[in-house]
C-alpha cells in the first residue's frame, strides 16, 4: 500500500492562491519529523486518512459526517458518489463554491448572521442541503458591504462548477443540476471511505 500524499485543500481561501501558501512554501508536514520517511500505512490508516481529509475540506464534524454517510447509504446509487453530491449541497460549500465567500468557514460565518437567502427566504443553517432550481443570494444589507463587494470583485476569477449558474451583477446562484462526480475536482478516494465505514 503506498503512502497518501499531503494534500493542499484550499482552507484559507484566497490566500492558498498566492504565493503566501504554507503548503507551496513547505510541502510536507509540520514538526521534527515532517520531513522523515513514512512507515507502511495499514489499509485502516489509509481509509481513515481518506474520511479525515474529505472531512476537513467540506468542514464537517464527525456527527454530521456519519449522518451524511447513513443519508447516501439509503439511496439508490453509488454510496461514495451519493455522499460527495450530498456534502456539495451544503448551503456553506455552494456559496464558496459560487465565488461568493472566501472559504467554507467565511461561508458559515455570513449563512449564521442571516445574510443569505435560498428563493427569498432567510436561512442561518450552513448544513441546509440546496435542492435543484433554488436560488441563492444574498441580503440588500450585506450586498453593500466593502468586504463582499471585494469577494464578489474576486469571484470572477474562480472557476465555477457546471451545476452551478453564477449571475455577479444581482448576486445570485442558481442551482442546475445535482453535482456530479466529474464536477468535484479534489483527488478524494471516496470507495475508501465507504470500505471504512462497512467494517
Amino acid at each position: 500500500m503506498c503512502r497518501t500524499e499531503n494534500l493542499k485543500l484550499n482552507l484559507k481561501g484566497e490566500r492558498c492562491l498566492s504565493d503566501k501558501c504554507s503548503f507551496e512554501r513547505r510541502p510536507f508536514s509540520p514538526g521534527q519529523h515532517g520531513q522523515s520517511k513514512f512507515k507502511k500505512q495499514s489499509d485502516y490508516a489509509v481509509q481513515l486518512r481518506e474520511k479525515q481529509k474529505v472531512k476537513r475540506y467540506y468542514g464537517v464534524l464527525e456527527k454530521q459526517f456519519r449522518h451524511f454517510f447513513a443519508k447516501a447509504e439509503r439511496q439508490k446509487g453509488v454510496t461514495g458518489e451519493l455522499l460527495l453530491s450530498l456534502l456539495e449541497r451544503r448551503l456553506d460549500n455552494v456559496l464558496f463554491r459560487a465565488g461568493l465567500a472566501h472559504s467554507r468557514s467565511h461561508a458559515r460565518q455570513l449563512i449564521r448572521h442571516n445574510h443569505v437567502l435560498i428563493d427569498n427566504r432567510r436561512v442561518n443553517i450552513p448544513s441546509c442541503l440546496v435542492s435543484v432550481s433554488s436560488e441563492i443570494t444574498l441580503r440588500d444589507k450585506i450586498k453593500a458591504n466593502a468586504q463582499v463587494q471585494e469577494i464578489i470583485a474576486l469571484a470572477g476569477r474562480r472557476e465555477v462548477p457546471s451545476w452551478l449558474e453564477v449571475n455577479l451583477e444581482t448576486v445570485k446562484v442558481k442551482v442546475k443540476s445535482s453535482p456530479a462526480r466529474e464536477d468535484i475536482t479534489v483527488p478524494i478516494q471516496e470507495q475508501l471511505i465507504v470500505e471504512l465505514f462497512s467494517k
